[in-house]
């Protein structure tokens, strides 16, 4: 594996609102903003933190309209994704319409 990808990973890992982030990812494809209201922080904030496990390899994201949706990447490292399955699912939502509980 690389090292360089590794320690990416893991510092994007290393923070409980990107946790919260990938804990609600795991129940699907999440519009970013529904993540505001979840982390109870800015949008710009939210943003931030998608970038980092974005540039890290472990979430994707596509345009739909003029929001962003994000979802788990496929393929993920055993590292990650063992941090992942350990972690809760606690959303299922659609933007506008979130059932959220992060």
């Amino acid at each position: 594996m690389d090292i360089q990808l590794m320690e990416k990973q893991l510092k994007a890992l290393a923070d409980c609102n990107r946790l919260k982030v990938l804990s609600c990812l795991k129940s699907g494809e999440v519009c970013v903003c529904d993540f505001v209201d979840v982390l109870g922080i800015s949008q710009p904030a939210v943003s931030q933190h998608l970038r980092k496990l974005k540039e890290a390899g472990i979430v994707t994201e596509r345009k739909r309209g003029t929001w962003k949706h994000y979802r788990l990447a496929e393929g993920l490292t055993p590292i990650v994704q063992t941090v992942i399955d350990e972690l809760e699912a606690t959303v299922t939502c659609e933007c506008g319409s979130a059932e959220v509980s992060c």
